[in-house]
């Protein structure tokens, strides 16, 4: 189309051209003229109840989705609210595009009202920040972004719209959809990697990042398991391999397996693909010495200024992770001695993750038994940040590609519009939150939107009074000093607060008591909330409270 309209309404045919289906927002009078032009588009507007938890369902519909999540958002407060979701995309490697309504062009510089520069803010926090001050270059900067945002590394993409320029009317031509580059890797870089594979006595492959697809992930499996390879995930990224394949071997995360880190840094050759070898999944930096690791270490990455950022590799492959797995996989399996190597690993992940009693009672590990038997293998489970989500990262089985939705950043608040967003991409998904008391009152509000949108998400409030994690770090750094870590005194009653948005509500006291009432919320036809009351002794699997406590009490 080359004809005159207003920048917004451009604005709004590119996202219909780039195949949005949906936008988020929370609105602001600085982007009025789009959302009129959204009117009759045929894109649905999700209106968020604030601006943190629009962007965070925008990035988790982006992970589900792997196009970009858009979120709209007003300035100033509005745009530091969305903030802590664009930290989440930057991080996790995930395509979004942020639209900032800016102040008017003939206020800025000189401190205007809520006025913020975006380029200086989001500097660090995106691959690009685009200030569109021309209406005639609105297809320009939109299409460039959407190309940046899952191109190499892909991540989010910030443009700011002064309000005046959005009325503006200019001609200009239509982009066109934004499609990925090809980065497949060379036939001779497959060849030395497979030979590498072949030489090694105790190789360990990890899987992680974005980039990836249903088939790919698939044939890895089937290439993994003919080799016999063990095979590791990085941070939150354990449905890349079903987690009951004999090659699982576990999780490079928070509270990794101590026996699993070790074999990591003990193996003669570590193939990553898709991580980014940051600071979580390499266990603190420590699975590895940095800049020259004594394992052999081959590197596929998509971006390749991140090679070598931290760890020099043997061997880098600049390639999407999927396009290299099916040139790996091509030729079929790789043989070599490590049967045995694979088989003890994958033994000693099934003790990490076997069942244990924790003190009260609720027994978590037997709750998420219950889940695995009895929920379809392909729910969608979505957290934030604590200590409450190792049970579901520890004793849960990940059986199917695109069914964790968890933030690499640990931000805690994600879990329940990530949960909204999973519903909105997946409608014929079940989808669970699992949330703890403090990281659920980050974005409850959220209930309302799933509750004004039929949305049929479970979550699960793991209520143990307290801000887990860092009660957990108190305790081992200053024991029995508890400063600002309690929440019971000022904690709602969460069955009141739920049901106050429309959601279904019960509190679950005992273990015998879940299932029930699992099968009464799951009957009902929108949001569900179960409260489940936690010993605030039932700090980690491992340790008790007390335990922690008098653990760094021994120590002086």
């Amino acid at each position: 189309m080359n004809m005159t309209r207003t920048a917004a309404q451009i604005l709004v045919d590119q996202l219909v051209i780039q195949g949005v289906n949906r936008v988020f927002c929370v609105p602001g009078e600085s982007f009025l003229a789009v959302l009129d032009a959204l009117y009759d588009s045929g894109i649905q507007i999700v209106t968020c109840r604030h601006e943190g938890g629009a962007a965070m369902m925008a990035e988790a519909y982006g992970k589900l989705t792997r196009r970009p999540g858009v979120l709209f958002c007003s300035r100033g407060p509005g745009a530091t609210n969305a903030s802590s979701g664009l930290h989440v995309a930057i991080q996790d490697s995930t395509p979004m595009i942020m639209f900032i309504g800016q102040n008017p062009r003939h206020v800025m510089t000189r401190e205007g009202f809520q006025e913020v520069d975006y380029r200086l803010m989001f500097a660090t926090q995106a691959k690009a920040v685009l200030q569109l001050e021309d209406a005639a270059r609105t297809a320009e900067y939109v299409t460039r972004a959407f190309q940046l945002a899952i191109s190499g590394r892909p991540g989010p993409v910030v443009i700011p719209l002064p309000e005046d320029m959005l009325a503006d009317h200019a001609t200009c031509m239509d982009g066109k959809p934004a499609v990925a580059p090809q980065s497949g890797p060379t036939p001779t870089a497959v060849t030395q990697v497979r030979d590498a594979i072949a030489r090694a006595r105790q190789p360990i492959v990890m899987l992680g990042g974005s980039g990836w697809t249903q088939e790919a992930v698939a044939a890895f499996r089937s290439f993994a398991e003919a080799s016999n390879l063990p095979v590791c995930a990085s941070f939150r990224r354990q449905d890349l391999l079903d987690n009951t394949s004999p090659s699982y071997i576990g999780e490079i995360g928070l509270g990794v397996n101590p026996k699993l880190a070790a074999r990591v840094k003990n193996a003669d050759l570590l193939l990553v693909i898709g991580a980014r070898l940051g600071e979580i999944g390499t266990n603190g930096y420590t699975i590895m010495q940095a800049p020259c690791p004594a394992q052999r270490l081959i590197h596929i990455y998509p971006a390749g200024d991140d090679i070598g950022h931290v760890y020099q590799p043997d061997m880098a492959v600049v390639s999407n992770p999927a396009e290299f797995v099916h040139s790996l996989v091509a030729n079929g399996p790789v043989s070599g001695t490590w049967a045995g190597y694979r088989k003890a690993a994958r033994m000693e992940f099934e003790d990490w993750t076997a069942p244990r009693t924790s003190p009260g009672s609720i027994q978590m590990c037997e709750i998420m038994g219950w889940i695995d038997t009895h929920l379809p293998a392909d729910t969608i489970y979505t957290n934030g940040a604590g200590n409450f989500s190792v049970w579901l990262h520890r004793f849960h089985r990940y059986r199917y590609f695109g069914t964790q939705v968890a933030p690499i950043c640990g931000s805690m608040g994600y879990g329940v519009p990530a949960a909204l967003a999973a519903a909105f991409a997946k409608p014929q998904s079940t989808v669970i939150c699992i949330a703890g008391d403090g990281d659920f009152q980050m974005t409850g509000t959220e209930l309302a939107t799933a509750a004004a949108h039929g949305l049929k998400i479970r979550i699960l409030i793991l209520n143990n009074g307290m801000l887990g994690t860092i009660r957990m770090h108190q305790e081992r750094h200053y024991p029995g000093r508890v400063s600002a870590t309690d929440l019971s005194a000022g904690n709602p009653d969460f069955t009141a607060f739920s049901k106050a948005y429309g959601a279904y509500a019960e509190r679950v006291e005992t273990t015998q008591d879940f299932a029930a009432a699992f099968g009464r919320a799951d009957a009902h036809n929108g949001p569900a909330v179960l409260e489940i009351m936690i010993d605030p002794e039932a700090l980690t699997p491992a340790l008790t409270l007390t335990q922690t406590r008098e653990q760094a009490l021994s120590f002086g």
